[in-house]
């Protein structure tokens, strides 16, 4: 089974990608399942209950969120009434939402966990011992893949070891920079620090070139617009193993739209 999980969505222009490319892998059978980070869809700042219908009308199968998780009020509210979206598992208790899903696939069920990490991130619950708790509750899934929503590499590095050989694969997201590391992990586990992202490529991490460095070279504050131009969808393609539910190959991918 092909599974390809997309890093961090930023605004318009990431949805714009998205949609154009995801749809062409799923016509051609390139893409069976997909998994996509969307918690800057929405300008940025988290997504809202009408862009997580638009990325699944647009060939996402899961919709994993972070650290902006809440940023958009009505998600807040309506993130119960939608099992597909999945916030981090390490929240605190009593958060809306649900920290996994599973959903059906031709090759038997997948469940999709996510987590955020503690170095430099706000404060969570440690990711470690509630992945943990997690798995116990995702026993009857034949895959599992964990989208690790953190900020340092090391901590990033540390969970794909801890779970290599106890889920299908680890993807880091959230520093919108993607990794040149992917591997097959000693115990079968796909891995790679992270994603990337999926927007405007001529920017600085998906933000407005000439605001950020006025940020940087001024120390005042500024609005960080979304940039414009031409987008790139940046992410993994896996190839899960039906018989070991292990990973049989990980690809990174850097697709770019066409212009209009």
């Amino acid at each position: 089974m092909n599974l390809l999980i997309v890093g961090d969505i930023v605004g318009s222009p990431g949805r714009r990608a998205f949609a154009w490319i995801v749809r062409r892998m799923k016509d051609a059978r390139t893409a069976d399942v997909v998994v996509v980070n969307g918690e800057n869809a929405a300008g940025g700042r988290g997504i809202n209950l009408a862009l997580t219908r638009e990325l699944f009308d647009a060939g996402a199968d899961v919709i994993t969120l972070g650290d902006h998780a809440w940023d958009q009020k009505d998600l807040v509210a309506g993130i119960d009434s939608e099992t597909r979206v999945v916030r981090p598992a390490n929240f605190a208790p009593g958060c809306p939402g649900r920290g996994w899903t599973t959903i059906d696939t031709p090759a038997g069920k997948l469940a999709v966990i996510n987590l955020v990490g503690r170095v430099f991130m706000p404060p969570v619950d440690c990711p470690f011992r509630g992945v943990d708790t997690v798995l116990k509750q995702t026993a009857g899934a034949r895959f599992v893949v964990v989208d690790f929503h953190a900020e340092a590499t090391s901590e990033k590095t540390a969970m794909g070891r801890y779970l290599d050989g106890r889920v299908a694969a680890v993807v880091g997201t959230h520093t919108h920079v993607q990794t040149a590391d992917e591997t097959i992990l000693p115990r079968g586990t796909a891995y790679i620090t992270d994603l990337g992202m999926t927007g405007p490529h001529d920017s600085i991490i998906g933000r407005d070139t000439q605001t950020i460095l006025k940020r940087f070279t001024s120390g005042m504050p500024a609005k960080f617009e979304i940039a414009h131009g031409d987008a790139s969808l940046q992410g993994v393609l896996i190839k899960l193993d039906v018989t070991t539910a292990k990973a049989r190959s990980i690809k990174r991918i850097r697709e770019t739209m066409p212009k209009a």
